[in-house]
């Protein structure tokens, strides 16, 4: 039993920085333009921050906020040039950003 529980000790600290090193890998830093969810583009019931933003070939990707930010600077409309930093990743055809910083306008 104590051997199977170090194993378990020993395999976890090992993986943990290779995790970490995974989530670092996909930190991004995205500039485009914030609005809501909600007010904005009528697609969810809450108020949810997001930010487009424009691929090479000019097509919209949206990126939604995992976490609750400034929403009142967002909300009821677009705010242009605005800058987050975080990790991306993507869930039921979505893309999501848990963002580090947020700056801009």
């Amino acid at each position: 039993m104590k051997s199977t529980l170090l194993k378990s000790v020993l395999l976890l600290a090992l993986l943990l920085p290779a995790a970490k090193m995974l989530a670092a890998d996909n930190k991004v830093t995205l500039t485009g333009t914030a609005l809501c969810a909600k007010c904005t583009l009528h697609e969810t019931d809450k108020c949810l921050n997001v930010l487009e933003v424009k691929t090479a070939d000019g097509k919209t990707e949206r990126y939604y906020f995992t976490v609750k930010m400034d929403h009142e600077k967002f909300c009821h409309g677009k705010t242009e040039g605005v800058t987050v930093t975080g990790v991306v990743s993507e869930k039921d055809g979505k893309k999501f950003i848990t963002p580090e910083s947020v700056s801009g306008k």
